[in-house]
């Protein structure tokens, strides 16, 4: 009889090693919840895994600043909203000075509040901060080299320098009815300042007849104020007329330019007005800035942002800084530089109301993204509990099962003492 328990013994051992180990794994993945612990677990599956790892991260992150982007345009859309509010007050009380029932003291009182709220809307404008970063002053604005203020006015395709006054037609090619006897009124504000030209079209038996002046008549008369560097029809497109501020910058953008027509009864003739005034902006006025404008990092990668620039909103370049209504005349042309103020700010706040909106999405989008990324990892990384308990509770089976077995195997040499007795 051959006593070979040693090798039974060596084969339980070795088998028992084996359950062991599975249970011990099995054991670690239980109590970690994941499936990979090591790179030996799956090593394509944990370089999978941390590479969605870090992108989950990232669009969580770019989720948080994505608010703080809101939250930075809510800042400086709630200040606009005050400008506006000022605004419409300013405008309010140019809409009563403009009245004669006033006095002079009246408008003098008048002028007095008008001048503290200008202050005001500049004040806004400078201290408005987010995270110590100024919002409205123009610091955050594209970049922009310096550019001299352009007003333009297209009319009818005919109109030409040349067009004498009483030929002068509305888009409709319905004549206009300049007459002799009437006076042509150009008025516009230069940093609050009121500037004004007025040509006055004489009888038929002067030079200065409806049928001897032309359309340049008009302008050279705008023109020779120090303000206006230049009043003349476009070279290039026949029919516009070009005004061009005599500063280049904010600081001699014209505001508010209106021409009125009015009878030699000094009835105003609105078909006429309306037309000679119908000037928009075709060159705005800009100061010399570097690039400050916000990227918002709203994706996980390099180079998924999103870049928000917020025009100076400042009194100055608004135009309504020491804005004059100490006289009808003066009143009148505030209500136009009002008027456009109005229209700049909210023109500025629909963009920002824009890209809060877009910003909105963008963060449900990175939500989604996230959630099915993370499921998709989940599913690489993550354990199964209910399969892995069923291995651990096979390994149990077979440790315990091994152990009984090395037992038995060590207990087989106590055969031999049976022959010897």
């Amino acid at each position: 009889m051959r006593i070979n328990n040693n090798v039974m013994a060596l084969n339980a051992h070795r088998q028992l090693g084996i359950n062991q180990s599975g249970a011990s794994k099995s054991m670690e993945k239980l109590s970690s919840g994941f499936r990979i612990n090591r790179a030996g677990d799956d090593a394509a599956g944990l370089a999978i895994s941390e590479k969605m790892r870090g992108q989950i991260r990232g669009l969580k992150q770019a989720m948080r600043n994505a608010q703080d982007g809101i939250s930075l345009i809510q800042t400086a859309e709630g200040n606009l909203n005050e400008t506006h509010a000022i605004l419409q007050r300013m405008r309010e009380l140019a809409n009563q000075a403009a009245t004669d029932t006033n006095t002079a003291e009246d408008r003098k009182n008048i002028q007095d509040e008008i001048t503290q709220l200008g202050e005001e809307i500049q004040r806004i404008a400078e201290q408005t901060e987010f995270n110590t970063k100024k919002l409205l002053n123009g610091d955050m604005g594209s970049a922009q080299t310096s550019k001299t203020h352009v007003i333009s006015n297209t009319l009818e395709a005919t109109m030409s320098g040349s067009t004498k006054l009483n030929a002068l037609l509305d888009a409709q090619g319905n004549n206009v009815g300049l007459a002799d006897g009437d006076t042509i009124t150009a008025t516009w504000s230069i940093g609050g300042t009121q500037h004004s030209a007025t040509l006055t079209i004489g009888t038929e038996a002067d030079s200065n007849s409806a049928a001897d002046l032309d359309l340049n008549a008009i302008l050279t008369s705008i023109v020779g104020d120090d303000s206006i560097a230049s009043a003349a029809f476009n070279s290039d497109i026949a029919n516009q007329v070009d005004i061009t501020a005599a500063v280049a910058g904010t600081s001699g953008q014209i505001n508010g330019f209106a021409i009125e027509v009015k009878s030699a009864e000094g009835v105003r003739k609105e078909a006429a007005s309306n037309v000679l005034s119908g000037f928009v902006t075709s060159t705005e006025a800009a100061d010399v800035r570097a690039d400050g404008s916000a990227d918002f990092q709203i994706g996980s990668n390099q180079g998924q942002t999103m870049t928000l620039s917020i025009n100076d909103m400042r009194a100055d370049t608004l135009g309504v800084r020491n804005l004059q209504v100490g006289n009808k005349s003066q009143a009148a042309t505030a209500l136009n530089v009002l008027d456009e103020a109005i229209q700049k700010v909210s023109a500025e706040r629909g963009k920002l109301g824009a890209s809060q909106n877009r910003l909105e999405h963008t963060i449900s989008n990175l939500g989604t993204s996230a959630e099915n990324l993370q499921a998709a990892e989940s599913r690489i990384r993550d354990l199964d509990m209910a399969e892995e308990i069923m291995a651990f509770t096979k390994n149990n089976i077979l440790q315990q099962a091994a152990t009984a077995m090395l037992a038995q195997a060590n207990m087989a040499p106590q055969s031999v003492l049976q022959l010897l007795g």
